[in-house]
């Protein structure tokens, strides 16, 4: 399952981000590819790279639910279109979650 966003363009700074399967709790891409419930560790990615990470993402549907691009800064801050959404989520994962 893949909901319609807006294209964010390529050299903007952006993660992946999606909801774990199994526990219906946010769950965002780290810099390696792993998964974590901690908004704080995740990846930055631009270009075709941010391309490759969403399509691995959508091979791991199971896993995870739904993956999709959030911009976010250079340096993995929250912000963009949908920085209140974002943000929510992020503070629901430390509530609720922590980190995995």
């Amino acid at each position: 399952m893949t909901s319609v966003r807006a294209k964010l363009k390529p050299e903007t700074p952006k993660s992946v981000t999606a909801w774990f399967t199994a526990t219906g709790r946010s769950a965002w891409m780290c810099a390696d590819g792993s998964w974590t419930e901690d908004a704080s560790n995740l990846g930055v990615f631009t270009g075709d790279e941010a391309e490759a990470r969403l399509a691995a993402a959508l091979k791991e549907e199971g896993l995870i639910t739904d993956p999709y691009f959030m911009e976010v800064s250079a340096t993995g801050g929250i912000t963009g279109r949908e920085t209140l959404r974002e943000s929510l989520r992020a503070d629901m994962s430390l509530i609720y979650g922590g980190a995995a």
